[in-house]
């Protein structure tokens, strides 16, 4: 199951979800300060400054690019 994991990690990170990006989630943009953190088949964070108001926070990567993610590496 850890291999599964890091193709997974992999993979979203070929998305966009890579340390030193910026991304936007739920409305907020973010600096992301580390790469993706498997927890589950579906359940996917990263570490994020938001930018408005600077604090860490650990956001969820939204479900449908997880689900793109995983249909990518099952191809």
């Amino acid at each position: 199951m850890k291999k599964e994991k890091t193709t997974l990690c992999e993979t979203i990170k070929r998305l966009g979800y890579v340390h030193n990006s910026q991304v936007k989630l739920y409305g907020e943009t973010f600096e992301l300060v580390s790469d993706p953190i498997v927890v589950g088949d579906n359940l996917v964070f990263v570490d994020g400054i938001e930018r408005r108001s600077g604090i860490l926070r650990r956001v969820r990567i939204p479900l449908p690019i997880v689900l793109i993610a995983n249909k990518a590496r099952a191809a």
